[in-house]
């Protein structure tokens, strides 16, 4: 076993870390986290869909799925599920094109038993026969779910347009086609796939853990020690992505939602190797900057564009497309020459002006400041990016590659420019108005490939650069250095310190995090906000407008990792910012400047309404469980709206409309807020006062907007039907607490904790009624709730209704069967996830800015909950499910959409079926806070 500690960590890291290798060739990461109450492991393995059989398309898909589904150690197949879930932990997978991903999380306490169950999944899988039918539908389920995504639809057109010979062509999901014929012949393939292509050399495996290195080696080398060694390498085609036919061409695609893209595609060779120079992320840079003078500012001036991004697109082992990409309006399908031609020039004008040491170090400060200062993330996600990254960097850097920037390699850059040229690109163009004559396999979805035109080569030659395009200014929000100071706070929890009629602002110094960075929460309730549907319309165009308008004055501070967001809720609208604390007043009060000016152009007023317009009717398009999640607050919540009902009201809404609403929107506010991180308490007061004063500028105070549910006591089971194009049906079965008391959220959130572990393995692995199964815990206004949901490929709401309840009714028997020591593990693990420890800075002010929003002004309902926890026995929940949701007549509301192929179906109907949702809302009772 060879070991190596040399990694770069950053100075804010207080964890520690060990590389090293086993015998076996797996390498292992571990590290030591002492700050943490939960462990959690991530194996990656160098296999994906990438590795399918030409006759398997799936496969790898397949084969994660059946990991999970017992062992030879431990053959219960929802065993592994539920032993993760009892501990409070949560498990995931997933599978790329070259990797496929292991994870979870766990209480420390269970780690080493976890990892007992874990390992196996990768030295002796039982592959249980009778299994594979069940799962390869799971798989048609999943494949099912995702028909209607635009994502997956455009991707499968992307394969079928690359060079049919590079596995990139391949479908990646797999369903029952191709999946199919006799189970013992596909587990017989199943079981040679792992063999050829799972090994321990091919395997990386980063544990992290609040027990020492020595521990975790002695943990990796005694369960991970005895995963097989084939001594396997991989050899990927040496195929190019596209062949010289499949570039110069334009690929168009017809989506479901209605949207306008336009994509740039430049045809560039594996990336990995210029990690440590990092030229592409230097180059996005400059050509998706959004200050005056660049090539979005000008487009946006012509109104051809919307937004503009540089630098995603697919990437592997031997290509990488950078993709530059514009949401277009609907004047810029009409000048795609003119876009292409500008980006051209902009192109032209980075590699004449563009490579600069400043610029590139401006690029690498902001890297560097945000290593330094790297705040942590939670241990689940933090095992998975690192075990991804020890598959493309070297030792030392696992934990700083992704912020590497050594230095403007000139050469590298230029080269990378010289292929970013008209002969080396595709263009893809997604609209509803394009015409085509293909439809794509699997998804169906329509496209065209036609090859650019001699006349269109020559309209995108470059003949000098227009005079509006610029490179950026100096950027004077970039701080080189930066320190969080010393002072300690006064107070373990946010307290009042500027208070007056219409507002009040809490304060927190953060001494734990040691960042110099802060966050502010400002909200602004209006009685104005929302108390109709064209209220709430207005409420969110206005947020919009101000959010495009704001974005070129602010961009340079956003890139200086000064970040902000408007968002509407019930009672108004909310501000939050977040970075570095240097600049933050300054940004602040150029927020609040531009928002008061509200110079809106009736330009900017059409395409940014024509874009809520496109993206409120797209809400249609959703998957089915989404658009029900959507329409449960919009049920349940007097000032929520469908989006469909806000866009009819938005049709006829004018610029002078929006002007008015404004105005009175500002009439009458109650401004609440919070100051937290690197903020002293007299900055916090002061600033108060001009938040004071600046209010009494523009408005009178006010009382905070109520907040009302509808209470559904004394109603029975309502039913309510939403009409949804798609061929799986969905539903959703929501139980309210009237009492919003710790002692009722300790009930729900341990029903749901008990639940939802059974509940996924008995519907969704037994039963295989769909791919999207599951419980939650959902509060709404404080008050607890508990919600089950399904979305079904195989099964109609009337049998999925009957399924819900036939698991409700057996689940007392299954409560009252599990051991003492079982019941304690289960209330402990939901302890664990409700008191774990906050990761960073944001993770604490958001939980410190929902307590203000509950009204819990102790900051303690926590603890307050889980004490009530641990009083909590199985007789508890089990009379509150006999007298709560067992009875034929119990209080709850049931949301449902019929797929295409159930209509033949029953159908599930009731006398009290919600059919006009206004007139249902303006009768019902409603609880206020």
């Amino acid at each position: 076993m060879s070991s190596s500690n040399s990694l770069i960590a950053s100075p804010n890291d207080h964890r520690r870390y060990l590389y090293l290798t086993l015998d076996n060739a797996l390498r292992v990461l571990l590290v030591e986290d002492r700050h943490s109450s939960e462990a959690a492991a991530s194996m990656a393995v160098n296999v994906g869909h990438f590795d399918d059989p030409a006759s398997r398309f799936g496969m790898a898909h397949f084969l994660e799925h059946m990991l999970f589904l017992g062992t030879e150690k431990f053959p219960d197949p929802g065993e592994y599920h539920a032993f993760i879930n009892q501990h409070g932990g949560s498990n995931n997978a997933w599978t790329g094109t070259e990797h496929t991903n292991f994870f979870f999380s766990i209480h420390a306490d269970a780690f080493e038993e976890s990892l007992d169950r874990f390992s196996q999944f990768f030295i002796a899988p039982s592959f249980n026969l009778e299994l594979v039918d069940r799962e390869r539908r799971a798989i048609e389920s999943e494949f099912s779910l995702k028909l209607k995504d635009d994502v997956r639809r455009i991707y499968q057109v992307h394969k079928e347009t690359v060079n049919p010979a590079h596995p990139f062509s391949k479908f990646s999901v797999g369903n029952l086609e191709t999946l199919g014929g006799e189970q013992a012949d596909l587990r017989d393939e199943l079981l040679a796939f792992y063999r050829e292509h799972y090994s321990a050399n091919l395997m990386t495996l980063c544990l992290v853990a609040p027990l020492s290195l020595e521990r975790q080696e002695s943990l990796a080398r005694q369960y991970f020690a005895s995963i097989s060694n084939h001594n396997l390498s991989k050899s990927y085609p040496d195929e190019p992505l596209y062949r010289k036919e499949q570039l110069c061409q334009w690929v168009q695609i017809v989506p479901l939602k209605e949207q306008k893209r336009l994509t740039m595609s430049f045809a560039l060779p594996g990336i990995d190797r210029y990690y440590r120079h990092k030229p592409l992320t230097y180059l996005s840079h400059l050509l998706g900057n959004e200050s005056p003078g660049s090539l979005l500012s000008y487009l946006k001036e012509q109104g051809w564009v919307n937004q503009l991004s540089a630098g995603g697109g697919i990437n592997g082992y031997n290509f990488k497309d950078y993709n530059i990409s514009f949401q277009l309006t609907d004047r810029g399908l009409q000048h795609l020459d003119d876009i292409i031609l500008a980006s051209f020039e902009y192109i032209s004008l980075v590699r004449e002006q563009g490579l600069e040491d400043w610029r590139y170090q401006e690029r690498s400060n902001l890297l560097a400041l945000a290593f330094r200062y790297q705040e942590q993330i939670k241990v689940l996600d933090l095992a998975s990016h690192l075990s991804i990254n020890m598959h493309h960097y070297h030792c030392e850097d696992l934990v700083f590659g992704d912020y590497r920037m050594d230095g403007l390699d000139k050469a590298e850059v230029l080269t990378l420019l010289d292929m970013m040229t008209a002969d080396n690109m595709r263009l893809q163009l997604v609209s509803q108005e394009v015409d085509t004559s293909n439809r794509a396999a699997w998804y169906h979805t329509p496209y065209e490939v036609k090859a650019f035109s001699a006349g269109e080569m020559a309209r995108w030659q470059v003949d000098g650069i227009r005079a509006e395009l610029k490179l950026p200014e100096p950027n004077p929000f970039i701080v080189s250095d930066s320190q969080a100071r010393p002072d300690k706070a006064s107070s373990p929890v946010p307290i009042t310190v500027a208070e007056a009629p219409g507002y009040r602002i809490w304060h927190k110094k953060d001494d734990e995090f040691n960042v110099p960075k802060g966050h502010l929460y400002l909200s602004l309730d209006s009685e104005q906000a929302s108390p109709t549907p064209r209220h709430a319309a207005l409420t969110r165009l206005y947020v919009e407008m101000l959010l495009d308008y704001l974005t070129e004055p602010t961009y340079q501070a956003e890139v200086a990792g000064l970040s902000y967001n408007i968002y509407p809720h019930q009672g108004g609208l909310t501000l939050h910012l977040t970075g570095f604390t240097g600049n933050q007043e300054t940004l602040l009060a150029l927020l609040i400047d531009k928002a008061r000016e509200r110079n809106f152009t009736q330009e900017r007023f059409n395409i940014i309404k024509r874009q809520l317009l496109r993206s409120w009717y797209n809400s249609a398009q959703a998957k089915p469980i989404s658009q029900l999640f959507t329409s449960l607050t919009v049920t349940l919540q007097r000032r929520s709206y469908e989006p469909r009902r806000m866009a009819e009201m938005l049709e006829d809404i004018t610029l002078e409309d929006l002007h008015e609403h404004v105005r009175s929107f500002y009439e009458r506010i109650y401004l609440e807020g919070l100051v937290y991180g690197d903020w002293l308490e007299e900055e916090a007061k002061a600033l108060g006062k001009r938040l004071s004063h600046l209010l009494s500028l523009v408005s009178s105070p006010s009382g905070e907007s109520a907040r009302e549910l509808i209470d559904l006591r004394g109603n029975g089971t309502l039913l309510r039907e939403l009409s949804i194009a798609h061929q799986d049906s969905a539903i959703l079965v929501y139980y309210q607490s009237p009492v919003a008391n710790p002692t009722k959220m300790a009930l729900f959130s341990l029903l749901n904790h008990a639940m939802s572990s059974t509940f996924f393995h008995e519907l969704r692995t037994k039963q295989q009624l769909g791919y999207m199964v599951g419980t939650g815990y959902l509060p709404l206004n404080r008050h607890p709730g508990m919600i089950f949901y399904i979305q079904s490929p195989t099964a109609g709401p009337l049998q999925l209704l009957e399924a819900i309840d036939e698991f409700i009714a057996d689940f007392s028997y299954a409560i009252m069967q599990i051991t003492k020591e079982q019941w304690e593990d289960t209330k402990a693990g939901l302890i664990n996830q409700i008191m774990e420890h906050d990761a960073n800075l944001k993770t604490r002010s958001q939980r410190y800015w929902s307590s203000i929003g509950n009204k819990d002004y102790g900051f303690n309902q926590r603890e307050l909950v889980v004490e009530e926890i641990e009083q909590l026995t199985r007789a508890d929940l089990i009379r509150f499910m006999m007298q709560k949701m067992r009875t034929k007549h119990c209080d709850r509301l049931v949301l449902f959409s019929c797929g295409e192929q159930h209509r033949h179906q029953h159908p599930l109907t009731s006398d009290k079926m919600i059919t006009d949702l206004r007139s249902f809302k303006l009768q019902a009772g409603k609880f206020s806070f």
